[in-house]
């Protein structure tokens, strides 16, 4: 299963990377123009339609509504991939360690991010742990998410060894990357304005999501317009992004003191307006055993 809208210039990358052991990729997509849907099909992955409310609102239907062969997914987004060495260790899970499997819901797995063809490795960036694959009966996601989707399981989580890669090639572009994170701002306050709620990405009951929930506490309860060029300067100074080279500064600028400095200006204006309420939220050796699942 993949969810996607005009992700062409992606979608084959990934789909390469899961082809021949993910017997079962349902793609989901929202009215894509760019010929998205015939990459799929070329893929030999099952295409649904249905309009895009918002990431987590997608998913969450996909993952109730539609049939899927197996209880075990891999989700992604379409500009992500999965390395060679991540497929082995996924192949293996499922052949050989049936104990563990049983024993848990959801498995974390690293993510190496690309921007402008470096890895970012430094800024506290690299690792990044997200939940990616899990059972389908245990997951849930927040519909009241507005920017992103967290899936969320219980406390039975592993985490596996070796990496997704993501990779947006339409954010080589920066205008589109402007353009894209100035939407996700205006998003990103009007979730800030409601105030941290509880839902499914402080539904993990495991240490890595509890410390992500009670960073994003502390992060609300700091200063507007200082808090970004705090974490500008966290991120280039103290966890070493200065070492990521030209494209580093650009990437850690843009994500860590510009974006950031949108969402402040957002979250400023809208508590001037009094607009702090919900009104108007959107609404090989075998193929393994999961579905393999995309998001744009």
């Amino acid at each position: 299963m993949v969810l996607t809208h005009n992700e062409a210039l992606n979608l084959g990358r990934l789909l390469a990377s899961v082809r021949g052991w993910c017997d079962d990729v349902v793609i989901v997509d929202s009215g894509s123009t760019d010929g998205t849907a015939r990459i799929a099909e070329q893929y030999a992955a099952r295409v649904v339609h249905h309009p895009f409310e918002t990431h987590a609102r997608q998913w969450g239907w996909a993952l109730e509504q539609l049939e899927l062969r197996h209880c075990w997914v891999l989700g992604l987004d379409a500009d992500q991939r999965v390395t060679p060495e991540l497929r082995r260790e996924i192949e293996a899970l499922f052949a050989s360690q049936a104990g563990r499997i049983a024993a848990c819901d959801g498995f974390y797995i690293k993510r190496r991010q690309v921007f402008r063809n470096r890895w970012i490795r430094h800024g506290g960036y690299y690792p990044k742990y997200l939940l990616k694959l899990f059972r389908r009966d245990q997951v849930r996601t927040d519909p009241a998410d507005l920017v992103d989707h967290h899936f969320a399981v219980g406390a039975r989580v592993g985490r596996l060894e070796h990496d997704i890669i993501e990779e947006n090639l339409k954010e080589n572009d920066i205008a589109f990357w402007i353009e894209k994170h100035l939407r996700y701002a205006r998003l990103l306050a009007r979730e800030e304005t409601c105030g941290v709620r509880g839902g499914a990405r402080d539904g993990n009951a495991d240490a890595y999501a509890g410390r992500n929930l009670r960073l994003r506490r502390i992060w609300s309860r700091l200063p507007l317009y200082v808090r970004p060029i705090l974490y500008f300067l966290y991120r280039y100074f103290l966890r070493l992004g200065f070492l990521d080279g030209k494209e580093g500064f650009v990437f850690h600028f843009l994500h860590a003191l510009w974006f950031r400095l949108m969402v402040d200006i957002q979250v400023d204006e809208l508590r001037r307006e009094g607009r702090v309420g919900r009104q108007g939220l959107p609404g090989s050796s075998g193929s393994c055993r999961i579905t393999g699942v995309v998001g744009v």
